[in-house]
């Protein structure tokens, strides 16, 4: 379907970040900021899938090339 374009280390990142950013959504109930941590849907997708539309577009990959 689509290409992985995404090294371990930037998935790895991704997940962690999108991870806690929903915390912060169910750690602070009556923040009025808390709705905005629901951002953290993108980063942790695009971490658990692989692949970056944003990526895709411009061009970049941050997996190892590999070796022939």
């Amino acid at each position: 379907m689509f290409k992985t374009n995404e090294g371990m280390i930037d998935r790895a990142i991704r997940v962690i970040v999108g991870l806690v950013l929903l915390a912060a959504f169910f750690m602070y109930p009556d923040a009025s900021w808390r709705y905005w941590t629901l951002v953290g849907i993108i980063p942790l997708v695009t971490g658990l899938v692989g692949t970056c539309p944003v990526y895709s577009v411009f061009g970049i990959s941050t997996c190892p090339t590999r070796k022939a």
